[in-house]
């Protein structure tokens, strides 16, 4: 309906249909979460404007304190404040769930578009290699990747990202057919587009964009297992202010300092959930554009 036809009306345009309408409203979860994810941000950017002490700053006559006014969190075996060991561990965790997840998803995009682009049987021999992938967790797969080359927090990030792309490559796969049998994609292969004309202008334009919603879905993901790994001795090292590796340190204290261990969990648990939240409501708003 043109400008002009809704003058001639009643004023004003019609209203959406309420399922639309419901759809663009922000749900208490997703205002949570994005306030959850606002707070990791500042803290990933500015750890001190969030928490001003020192992370590695140890003082002895204060360790093992419980969560109090003076120490939200409690303190350590050394003495470190939880929160500010927390709030600075934010910038390492997010870096390497991004680095891993951009890793998975550009892996998977090259595995995915060959897949889908060059023929049965490219797609036939990717597919048995991602089935092959497939056999074995994921977080076996990272495994495997540092018994070869080493522990490290470069080695679990590289590790975490090949884990999570046969994933991605099945779901790009998926996508790339569906844009491929598109009218569109049809109309412009009669007009005498080319192969890569219709990969760069039509269908690649059309598989990209909810790789945005897998990415926010996936750093969650990669978050939990680059800690796991951490917790496992296989990423990042004590006395790194990193979320595993805080967990990896306090669960010798498990019994009398359960602060120690709680708090980073916590972190990692709202992260992923927060994540998902806000993955989920984007994909809801892009469904219903």
């Amino acid at each position: 309906m043109s400008d002009l036809e809704i003058q001639a009306g009643l004023g004003r345009a019609p209203r959406a249909p309420r399922t639309a309408r419901a759809s663009r409203r922000f749900g208490v979860a997703e205002v949570l979460a994005g306030l959850f994810a606002l707070f990791l941000v500042t803290a990933a950017l500015f750890p001190t404007l969030v928490a001003p002490g020192d992370p590695l700053g140890i003082d002895p006559l204060s360790a093992f304190q419980t969560p109090s006014p003076a120490h939200w969190f409690g303190t350590d075996e050394s003495g470190r404040d939880i929160y500010t060991r927390v709030s600075h561990g934010t910038g390492s965790s997010l870096l390497i769930g991004t680095l891993a997840t951009l890793i998975g998803l550009g892996l998977g995009l090259v595995l995915g578009t060959l897949a889908g682009m060059l023929g049965p049987v490219v797609d036939f021999t990717v597919n048995r290699f991602l089935e092959v992938l497939f056999a074995f967790p994921g977080l076996l797969l990272a495994l495997l990747f540092i018994l070869i080359f080493g522990p490290g927090v470069a080695t679990a990030t590289v590790a975490v990202g090949l884990a999570t792309a046969p994933g991605y490559a099945r779901i790009i796969r998926g996508q790339l057919l569906s844009v491929r049998s598109s009218a569109f994609v049809e109309a412009a292969t009669v007009l005498g587009r080319s192969p890569g004309q219709l990969l760069v202008r039509h269908i690649l334009p059309n598989t990209l964009a909810p790789l945005f919603v897998l990415g926010t879905l996936g750093i969650g993901q990669a978050i939990v297992w680059a800690s796991a790994l951490s917790y496992l001795g296989l990423g990042a090292a004590p006395p790194a202010a990193e979320w595993g590796a805080m967990l990896s340190a306090g669960r010798t204290y498990i019994g009398s300092a359960w602060w120690m261990s709680f708090f980073p969990g916590l972190f990692i648990v709202l992260t992923a959930v927060s994540a998902t939240a806000l993955g989920r409501g984007i994909e809801r708003r892009m469904r219903h554009a």
